[in-house]
């Protein structure tokens, strides 16, 4: 199975000069763990995550006043849509990160992340684009 099979592909946004605080807000309004970081005057796109976050506010430091761009993952490797997932989980275990941003032809396209790979390869029948819905007994 391909990146591109599990991947997701309505990706969050933010730049680097944003505060944490609006991205942390913007991440648990989508639910996701990351955001891709994307700068016109940049190399590339970057990636903020709630790890990123959390050893921010860790330090004591105002999420009302750090910005993005100062906390997000130095380390960033870059995924195809090719890549298979077996790939993909290995970079992720060998760089030590839950992420990583899917580029085609330049431009981010997704990204996918270790919770993604796992649903893939769950024995319960999950399948990657079919979504999963879970219930709590009240």
């Amino acid at each position: 199975m391909q990146v591109r099979e599990a991947m997701t592909k309505v990706v969050l946004t933010v730049g680097p000069g944003h505060t944490l605080r609006r991205a942390a807000e913007q991440m648990a309004k989508r639910n996701v763990g990351a955001a891709v970081v994307l700068d016109p005057d940049g190399m590339g796109p970057g990636i903020l995550t709630e790890r990123d976050i959390l050893h921010s506010i860790a330090r004591g430091q105002d999420a009302d006043c750090e910005a993005v761009g100062d906390h997000q993952s130095g380390d960033l490797m870059l995924a195809t849509p090719e890549w298979s997932l077996e790939q993909a989980a290995a970079a992720m275990v060998r760089g030590g990160f839950r992420h990583l941003v899917v580029v085609e032809h330049g431009e981010p396209s997704g990204i996918i992340s270790m919770r993604d790979i796992v649903r893939c390869w769950t024995d319960d029948g999950a399948i990657c684009d079919v979504p999963v819905v879970t219930s709590h007994a009240g």
